[in-house]
């Protein structure tokens, strides 16, 4: 059988720490590709070494040179600059928006069939950027957005109540960041409505700590962003486009009338399969919870004409 590959733009904390997920799991063939070729390179040989304790099989590669990522199936993107303290995501948009572009243009000249996961913040802008910029369909490019925030609200939830995380079933729309939008309705512990365990004021500030979840261990690391959770978040939607899992999971995505939103990615609920994006998941919205997600998607609109 033909191994998948997967290469990751970014050897950083995130990627490299993907990279490990990934090989541990035996998911496929890694590129690690980096602006610093030895940094990549060591990161790659170090996750190799790992072989003979985790038992996989699979071939990984280090190097700063775009030719390797040829034919990869997926492609995700870490590259960028982290968040520094005092710094929110748009305020990362001029910046990265540049990176991007640059990494698009050689996603299509080497891997022109291959689905693209940003990672990058401002995710949901430079989502819509990697879209328009590559002209691939709208389901071959998706954010991680929803993942994380819906598995940080899962374990804000799990803590508070000291229930197993396998109870919990989250589900969060809207901008990858404060204006996250948990919908405490969708949102069970085996089957339960979370607002029928946690008393409403506990509630609001576990969501508020979800919403506020990056920033948080910024603070705390004070040198760097947080890394372990999205890199794991990552990894579930590769593995959801590897294995065909048709996981529902929210991921920022191209909207074109659902939500009665138009021309922004945002995270909604969707099918990750083979295809990429399988289906928009549209779900009952209460007027708040719809004007939020309008609020929200008006935001990143504005942003991208900022770039545009």
């Amino acid at each position: 059988m033909i191994r998948k590959k997967v290469s990751i733009i970014g050897a950083g904390n995130v990627g490299a720490t993907l990279a490990n997920y990934i090989a541990i799991r035996n998911m496929a063939d890694l590129v690690l590709i980096d602006i610093e070729k030895e940094p990549a390179q060591g990161k790659a040989l170090d996750i190799k070494e790992t072989a003979p304790v985790f038992g996989f099989d699979i071939d990984i590669t280090g190097s700063n040179d775009y030719q390797h990522i040829k034919d990869s199936d997926i492609v995700v993107i870490t590259a960028g600059v982290a968040r520094k303290p005092g710094m929110n995501r748009l305020d990362l948009l001029k910046i990265n928006a540049s990176i991007i572009e640059s990494i698009i243009d050689s996603i299509v000249k080497y891997a022109p069939n291959s689905f693209i996961i940003m990672v990058t913040n401002p995710v949901d802008v430079l989502t819509y950027l990697a879209l328009k910029k590559s002209k691939f369909d709208k389901n071959r490019v998706i954010g991680q957005a929803g993942v994380l925030d819906g598995a940080r609200f899962a374990y804000f939830i799990s803590d508070f109540l000291k229930v197993s995380i396998q109870n919990i079933n989250p589900m969060v729309l809207g901008g990858h960041g404060n204006t996250m939008i948990p919908l405490v309705k969708n949102t069970t512990v085996s089957g339960i409505p979370v607002d029928a365990l946690i008393p409403r004021p506990d509630l609001e500030k576990i969501i508020d700590r979800t919403k506020n979840g990056g920033a948080e261990i910024v603070q705390l690391l004070k040198t760097g962003s947080a890394y372990y959770a999205p890199a794991a978040a990552t990894m579930k939607m590769v593995e959801a486009i590897l294995y065909d899992r048709k996981l529902i999971t929210p991921c920022s995505v191209l909207l074109e009338g659902e939500y009665d939103i138009n021309d922004v990615c945002i995270g909604v609920p969707v099918k990750l399969g083979s295809n990429g994006m399988e289906e928009i998941i549209q779900i009952s919205l209460s007027d708040k919870e719809k004007t939020a997600l309008k609020s929200s998607a008006k935001i990143y609109q504005e942003s991208i004409e900022q770039v545009s």
